[in-house]
């Protein structure tokens, strides 16, 4: 089969390549996929990187949607990244986590939901947000902070999103209120929230930000959620990924599945990718101009096959 993998660690587009491979075999408690999209975000670049503490190669792409090799039932769902060397972005991979692709809901937006979906609601969880408490989530134009405004509001509390202008009216039109950011970006939240919100939650990598966002919640750093370890100066701010005890929260992705069926939550695809143009994939997300989830269709005929009872 095709994979795409890092064959050394380095920069994405010099280490990566499209390699072909024996399809993997499945432990218990396992299924194997034949892989019908896969969305790429940052941290697959973190993995060319040299992130995963593992020999290369390394294949990359964590959000994977397909039909099961087995039964033919359509799912998505998490590759298991570490005890293969391929991941979501080849023609098979085995899934450690894997959920029903709920009638309605296509196997290319299905592939949107696992990263974004499970680091928002992980991140809120640990923030402790509770209806009628005010968010602002620093980024709302990234997918996980998209997906966060969408479940904040979902659970009922006030959402203030700092955005630019690709995604400020869609997210104004889920109910956030949204401002731009850059300079006076403090005073405007403020002034939206009518005094001190009670958390925010830093989704986009913007150098130097992080001590106006702690003045935001009164210079209380607890009250501020990173996805990354951007708190180089020390202030105190939380990450999402180095919380003790972290649970991931996979369990929560059938019923974002469900929503997202019903039209009630959504992940923005971008632009869809083929084998002929991975390359430009790559490219476009390092390059933060994705304004939206970036989808490599492995196998776009998969799910008229299922359909065909093939």
């Amino acid at each position: 089969m095709r994979a795409l993998r890092a064959r050394r660690y380095g920069e994405p587009l010099d280490v990566l390549q499209v390699d072909v491979v024996p399809v993997p075999i499945p432990a218990p408690g396992q299924i194997r996929v034949r892989v019908h999209a896969c969305a790429f975000n940052p941290a697959d670049w973190a993995v060319c990187g040299g992130f995963i503490p593992l020999p290369p190669p390394r294949g990359i792409g964590f959000d994977v949607s397909g039909i099961v090799d087995a039964i033919g039932d359509r799912v998505f769902g998490v590759p298991d990244y570490i005890a293969f060397d391929t991941a979501g972005a080849a023609e098979h991979a085995v899934l450690k986590v894997w959920v029903a692709v709920p009638e309605g809901l296509d196997l290319l937006h299905a592939a949107t939901l696992p990263m974004a979906v499970e680091t928002a609601t992980r991140s809120i969880d640990l923030l402790g947000l509770s209806a009628g408490q005010t968010l602002v989530v620093n980024g709302g134009g990234t997918m996980t902070g998209f997906a966060a405004v969408q479940i904040a509001l979902l659970r009922g509390a006030h959402v203030i999103a700092t955005a630019g202008e690709t995604f400020a009216a869609r997210l104004r039109g889920l109910g956030a209120r949204v401002t731009p950011y850059g300079d006076g970006m403090v005073e405007r939240v403020r002034d939206m929230a009518g005094a001190a919100p009670d958390f925010v939650l830093h989704t986009a990598r913007v150098e130097g930000v992080l001590p106006d966002l702690v003045r935001i919640v009164d210079g209380d750093p607890g009250r501020v959620m990173s996805f990354s370890d951007f708190d180089e100066g020390g202030i105190g701010v939380r990450t999402t990924g180095r919380e003790k005890g972290v649970v991931h929260r996979y369990d929560v992705l059938a019923e974002y599945a469900r929503l997202a069926a019903e039209g009630r939550f959504t992940i923005p695809i971008a632009r869809i990718f083929t084998w002929e143009d991975w390359r430009d994939a790559v490219a476009t997300s390092m390059s933060g101009r994705a304004h939206g989830k970036l989808v490599f269709a492995i196998d776009p005929s998969a799910s008229s096959r299922a359909r065909r009872g093939h």
